[in-house]
């Protein structure tokens, strides 16, 4: 009898889950962080890699599809792939909802204080930065990493023998970044 309560219970939830709305990735929106591309690719990593550059937070995007481990989108007329390469544990939806946000993160970031203003558009992280701004400036860290945003520091990597490791204080504000002297020297504004 108890199996059977436990296993109608587990069913119930299921379903209530699986019935659940999703959210939905917008159709037009905007791109949540400086990221880095090829030209083709954006990859969650946002590697500074020789042939890259920086697509400013804040573009407008076009949500075209979700394909495998890559959300298919399009920036000025031109297509390009957002690539989930170190946050696969992400459902898909979730990751695109990362990267393509409904309101301009320009707004917001009008409204800040010019030190932070100037570090976000100069890609660079800044002591006194909330969680939301860092994102903005330097992109989400992986969640193979860093799995969850609530984390007291997220990691990062300016390329794949430059980590850096932004840590966050009580309430929330960048306190320190941990990196060689070099990374620090091209991810900390001043």
């Amino acid at each position: 009898m108890k199996c059977l309560r436990t296993t109608t219970l587990f069913t119930g939830l299921l379903a209530a889950a699986l019935s659940a709305p999703a959210a939905e990735v917008p159709a037009e929106g905007f791109l949540c962080c400086n990221m880095r591309t090829d030209g083709n690719w954006i990859s969650d990593i946002n590697y500074e890699e020789s042939g890259k550059s920086i697509i400013p937070m804040g573009t407008p995007v076009r949500f075209k599809a979700i394909g495998r481990n890559r959300v298919e989108i399009e920036i000025d007329g031109k297509t390009q792939y957002l690539g989930n390469d170190y946050s696969r544990d992400l459902a898909m939806d979730v990751f695109a909802q990362r990267y393509i946000v409904a309101r301009n993160p320009r707004q917001l970031l009008a409204s800040m204080p010019p030190r932070i203003r100037e570090a976000v558009n100069s890609a660079k992280v800044a002591i006194g930065m909330t969680r939301e701004q860092v994102a903005m400036a330097v992109g989400y860290p992986v969640s193979s990493e860093t799995p969850s945003l609530n984390s007291p520091a997220w990691k990062f990597w300016l390329w794949s023998f430059s980590p850096f490791t932004v840590h966050f204080d009580s309430q929330g504000r960048v306190n320190r970044v941990e990196t060689d002297p070099d990374t620090l020297a091209k991810v900390v504004a001043r």
